[in-house]
């Protein structure tokens, strides 16, 4: 009958209807030997010579940067209950740690400080004799060329309320005044002997203003790390109590929304065009697709920050007995390279080094 659907096998045609079963139809790959099959991609398994031969994620040392963070005022190393085998420096400790790491082939140190007075404004950012452009100086006359000095651009460590930035009467962070003190910042930094000043707060316009700053110093060697992509996360807990950072709020207005992947593409083009050398995307693990979308369209470096609470969950699990930790470090500083990273700020850069050393 016309308009009539056909049966579907098995399916009623009416009273006493007994469906028949679909003759089973043998196939090539029901028939064949499992002896005879021609694609086994085990063979390349079979050695650690022959992984190492097709491993397709390769590392050095060179490509691995550790942050360190030094305190004004402490007479030792203070331990960072948060984050176990990472420190609050003092200076001659700083010095010892940066030559440690370049000994064991790290490329980079990223320098943080925690100044003994905190206000407003920032104050202590700005004083040619403060806490990190001393700790510049030190760690820039300990490893000299040795490896890449890196300095953070940024006000968090040094307000008293914790905010990136200088606020307005009505509380909210003033883009275009903390700018100013950025741009003003770098220049002291370079001053210091920072290589690299790596720009983390997120703020609009402020890699064109620091560049406009260091070429106008006489700075036009000194490069700049933006970060390009840095998202407003959880996992930056442990970071806060290194630099002993009392936020107040949050820091939604100005980092990015963690929904959001193709924002990090307009932040690159526009981190791209104000003269950046270096881009980064921070956090590093949850990310991964970011930082794979960053790396297939940039032009210059990419660089990824493995965060404070990253290193903390895989050393309070490894603590517990709950995962190998070695492989775990192994396992997630891999992935981010595979993701894209040219560059990865770990804090366990001299252990990793050491280990591919």
């Amino acid at each position: 009958m016309r308009g009539r659907s056909p049966r579907r096998n098995g399916e009623r045609a009416g009273p006493g209807h007994t469906p028949q079963p679909t003759p089973h139809r043998a196939t090539e790959a029901t028939t064949r030997s499992l002896s005879d099959e021609p694609h086994r991609p085990r063979r390349l398994r079979r050695t650690p010579a022959l992984r190492d031969l097709v491993a397709g994620t390769g590392w050095h040392p060179a490509q691995l940067v550790l942050p360190l963070f030094v305190k004004e005022g402490i007479a030792e190393p203070a331990p960072i209950g948060a984050m176990p085998g990472v420190v609050q420096h003092t200076l001659p400790s700083l010095r010892k740690a940066a030559r440690e790491a370049v000994a064991a082939g790290v490329g980079g140190l990223m320098v943080f400080a925690v100044p003994e007075r905190k206000d407003a404004v920032g104050s202590a950012a700005l004083d040619p004799d403060g806490i990190l452009q001393r700790a510049l100086r030190e760690v820039a006359d300990e490893v000299g060329d040795a490896a890449v000095v890196m300095s953070d651009v940024c006000l968090d460590e040094f307000t008293d309320h914790g905010h990136c930035g200088v606020l307005t009467p009505d509380g909210r962070v003033d883009n275009d005044a903390t700018v100013e003190r950025y741009a003003a910042m770098a220049v002291l930094h370079a001053e210091a002997g920072a290589h690299c000043v790596g720009l983390s707060g997120m703020m609009d316009g402020q890699v064109a203003a620091v560049r406009a700053a260091l070429d106008g110093a006489g700075r036009q060697e000194t490069a700049i790390l933006a970060y390009t992509a840095k998202y407003t996360s959880a996992f930056y807990g442990p970071f806060r109590d290194a630099v002993e950072c009392d936020l107040r709020g949050d820091r939604a207005t100005y980092q990015m929304d963690p929904r959001n992947r193709t924002e990090a593409l307009r932040e690159l083009a526009l981190d791209e065009a104000e003269g950046a050398d270096l881009v980064m995307v921070k956090p590093a693990l949850c990310y991964l697709d970011v930082l794979r979308a960053v790396a297939d369209h940039a032009r210059v470096p990419v660089a990824a920050y493995q965060v404070s609470g990253e290193y903390a969950m895989v050393e309070a699990a490894a603590a517990r007995g709950w995962i190998d930790r070695e492989r775990a470090i192994a396992e997630t500083l891999t992935a981010v390279r595979r993701a894209g990273a040219d560059v990865v700020l770990t804090y366990w850069a001299v252990e990793a080094a050491r280990r591919m050393g």
